[in-house]
């Protein structure tokens, strides 16, 4: 299998180069050369596997096993999985009236990050110790990620993570998970600013090509292609513990309502929809509502400012991910690709073309979500099955919701669940429910943490790349003392 850049200057590469390589060089994101068509057979025969065998199914078709063996990579996802509080690793709940919620959150920060991030960390390792390198890993982070990622690659003798984390725009859980490890490759920045702002100084760190290959950065955001890899193993699981019957042709339909913010997860509903996998994809979005304009006017475009909701995970502007269902869905045409993105990147504006919008429209719905909205579904959600949302997973159940009121449910439907709600009290209150906050959670509070201030009028990009020129100075220290 080999991987292309969705702007088509660069050059195919292998999965281990693609893993390493976070953005293409040209600016694109990596995606398959060719996307494997599944038969009806394969998708029978998937039916029956747990998620981590489905994991292993579609880890296979995308790898290859001259560079991971089918065993190693076996044993590299059990490994992965191996610390999930569900022997299911994802859970359907099936509640009142036709709502099917799928629990992503079993993970040890309760999100769904874990999934794709604890895979993607062990395919770093081993590529990594069998090339003998060490890699300084850099994240941006809305929220789950950050907290994801360092629960991941802690403690790992061949990597530095440094997570930039936007200060006050988190919660407060959130926070606490990332500033609380104190291991020795883990380097916390507060930023004054939102997760859109602290992009930045990670891309113009990224963009000096010679300064990142020098100091072998990359970054374990939603733009490495392994994260969107895993990520397709939700769609396949929530079908087939959704599809009424697999006897009849064609196979019965499945509605899986998304709640995104960067789009990584809406990209590999659409690859799976490409693959074969009979589902419709409804993607919902908060006051925060890019991705909505664009499936129902075609108007790519930013606002003037982030909007903070509820739901903070999802809290972006620049839904990055898009360009590769732009991609997917434009027969790969990477010039037509390239001139979009390059045209939003100039303007932060852009209207697609009208077949391109017809094509998306088709493939996706889409709806956007108020907090009043939110706190409501969470409300009646708790009212009705006594089970707690949190405001993310609130975001895709108000679709169930307008959906079915006054009727009975039309079409099977999955809700994905992207964390759990002991990570959202702020929420949870708000809703008007009391928070059942694990032992594990409350205990952050009286923990030490670590975070270095990013303020407003600091140099962001040069605090980043001093803090990677000095990791890299202690490593070559720590080399010489050990000869």
């Amino acid at each position: 299998m080999w991987y292309v850049s969705t702007r088509g200057t660069t050059s195919c590469m292998d999965f281990e180069g693609v893993l390493f390589s976070g953005y293409a060089s040209d600016g694109g994101l990596f995606m398959p050369e060719e996307i494997p068509q599944l038969d009806r057979e394969t998708l029978h025969q998937w039916s029956t596997l747990s998620y981590p065998s489905l994991v292993k199914e579609l880890c296979s078709l995308f790898i290859g096993p001259t560079l991971i063996p089918r065993d190693d990579l076996s044993d590299l996802i059990d490994r992965a999985f191996s610390r999930f509080r569900h022997r299911e690793v994802v859970h359907l709940s099936k509640l009142r009236d036709g709502l099917n919620v799928l629990e992503l959150w079993h993970g040890v920060t309760y999100a769904f990050k874990d999934l794709s991030l604890s895979c993607t960390a062990q395919f770093l390792q081993y590529f990594l110790e069998k090339r003998e390198k060490h890699i300084t890993v850099l994240v941006g982070t809305s929220g789950d990620t950050g907290s994801a990622a360092i629960e991941s690659v802690q403690g790992a003798k061949n990597m530095d993570i440094v997570v930039l984390l936007p200060s006050g725009h988190c919660t407060k859980i959130q926070e606490l998970q990332m500033t609380t490890v104190l291991r020795e490759n883990v380097h916390v920045f507060g930023v004054e600013g939102n997760s859109d702002e602290l992009d930045e100084p990670i891309k113009a760190v990224f963009a000096d090509v010679p300064f990142a290959k020098k100091h072998n950065l990359m970054s374990l955001n939603s733009i490495n292609w392994s994260r969107i890899l895993v990520q397709m193993a939700h769609y396949f699981f929530a079908y087939f513990q959704c599809a009424p019957w697999l006897d009849v042709h064609p196979l019965p339909p499945v509605e899986v309502v998304v709640p995104t913010g960067a789009a990584g997860n809406l990209a590999a509903g659409c690859i799976a929809q490409k693959m074969g996998l009979p589902i419709h994809l409804v993607v919902a979005v908060n006051n925060n509502d890019i991705i909505h304009r664009t499936v129902q006017q075609g108007d790519f475009s930013m606002s003037t400012a982030v909007k903070p909701t509820l739901a903070s995970a999802m809290d972006i502007q620049v839904p990055y991910n898009m360009e590769r269902i732009f991609w997917l869905l434009s027969d790969s045409n990477s010039q037509a690709t390239r001139a979009l993105m390059e045209q939003f990147e100039k303007t932060q504006s852009l209207s697609l073309p009208k077949e391109l919008h017809n094509k998306l429209s088709g493939a996706v719905t889409s709806l956007a979500v108020s907090d009043e909205t939110i706190t409501q579904t969470m409300s009646r959600c708790w009212e009705e099955n006594q089970y707690l949302l949190c405001p993310h997973s609130a975001v895709a159940v108000s679709y169930h919701y307008q959906q079915t009121d006054g009727q009975q449910p039309s079409t099977v439907r999955c809700c994905l669940a992207p964390a759990s709600a002991v990570k959202f009290p702020e929420a949870v209150l708000a809703a008007g429910l009391t928070p059942d906050t694990p032992a594990e959670i409350l205990a952050l509070e009286s923990k030490e943490t670590c975070c270095t201030p990013m303020r407003k009028g600091d140099d962001w990009t040069q605090m980043l790349r001093d803090t990677i020129e000095g990791l890299s100075q202690r490593r070559g220290a720590d080399f010489l003392n050990a000869l």
